[in-house]
């Protein structure tokens, strides 16, 4: 059976251990702290250390059976990607340059340091901006030279977080079998570039940002400036629209032109959109550690039901 959802108590007292542990850490890393001020605590706690321009970044909801060695290969693929961003010129979040560019652990937390974002007044949390963004951000993360795993959201938290629905009160029976159909359908497809490139010979595949980009902009003083790269990958660029629809893949595919990069292949889109879907359904294996996340994800499980079955 899943475990039984965290409490508000039980919430508050991860949120303090978290802050105290990001305290102990900057401290270590003779940063000047008087103050840690949350500016978000959903998925991950994120804190100003003020009057340092750092921000520290703190995941608490994970998939299950995520090691401290998974969390932290994550990290550093984020961190490495970022940085190379930003020396590129592209707007992006900085790791923190007063820090290594390495994940710091600290008690039973991993974290990362960032620059300060002069953050514009016009900024919301989750505000969309327009898809023709991504297109931008794949024509600069086309050159990344580094290693990137395929698909990483799909082939390393999924797994387990499937495995982790059996039982889940959120879902019903025809709920369950139905995901469980996809996911046979899809991981064989999906397991690896190798294995894509199979099904789908054409489309290429390249570094992504993984967790649809034009959603994790924050809007500065100095323009839009992407943030969040935690599930950068190698893939197809349609993960990075999944679910978005018509009217996101038209202005990417306007802006994509122009960029020399391809347009939008409909038929892995929808493919991409099932995944993506998937996804949003699995994720109710983390409503344990996030109770909130369950409202959240109403809207996506009614649309997946209410949406055709896979066809691969």
């Amino acid at each position: 059976m899943p475990d039984a959802p965290l409490t508000p108590e039980e919430l508050t007292a991860r949120t303090g251990l978290a802050t105290e542990a990001a305290f102990n850490a900057a401290t270590n890393l003779d940063l000047r702290v008087e103050e840690t001020r949350v500016l978000h605590d959903v998925f991950s706690l994120v804190l100003h250390l003020h009057p340092s321009p750092v921000v520290v970044r703190i995941p608490l909801v994970l998939a299950p059976g995520t090691t401290p060695e998974d969390l932290a290969l994550r990290q550093r693929r984020e961190l490495d990607v970022t940085d190379w961003l930003w020396r590129e010129g592209v707007p992006v979040v900085r790791p923190s340059p007063l820090v290594p560019l390495e994940p710091v652990r600290e008690d039973d937390f991993s974290m990362t340091f960032w620059e300060l974002v002069d953050v514009a007044d016009d900024h919301q949390a989750y505000a969309q901006a327009d898809h023709a963004v991504c297109a931008a951000l794949h024509a600069a993360l086309a050159a990344y030279p580094g290693v990137l795993p395929f698909l990483a959201p799909f082939n390393e938290g999924l797994p387990a977080m499937m495995e982790a629905l059996e039982g889940s009160p959120h879902l019903t029976d025809d709920d369950l079998d139905r995901a469980h159909a996809e996911w046979r359908a899809l991981r064989p497809v999906l397991a690896s570039a190798s294995a894509f490139h199979e099904r789908f010979p054409q489309p290429d595949v390249q570094p992504i940002q993984g967790d649809t980009p034009s959603n994790n902009v924050i809007r500065s003083t100095r323009g839009l400036v992407f943030s969040d790269f935690e599930d950068v990958c190698l893939g197809p660029v349609e993960w990075d629209l999944a679910g978005h629809g018509p009217e996101a893949v038209a202005a990417y595919d306007a802006a994509a032109g122009p960029l020399d990069m391809r347009t939008i292949d409909p038929e892995l889109q929808q493919v991409m959109d099932t995944a993506r879907s998937l996804q949003m359904v699995a994720s109710f294996s983390l409503v344990p550690q996030l109770p909130i996340l369950k409202q959240g994800l109403q809207a996506p499980l009614e649309a997946w039901r209410a949406s055709p079955s896979l066809v691969l």
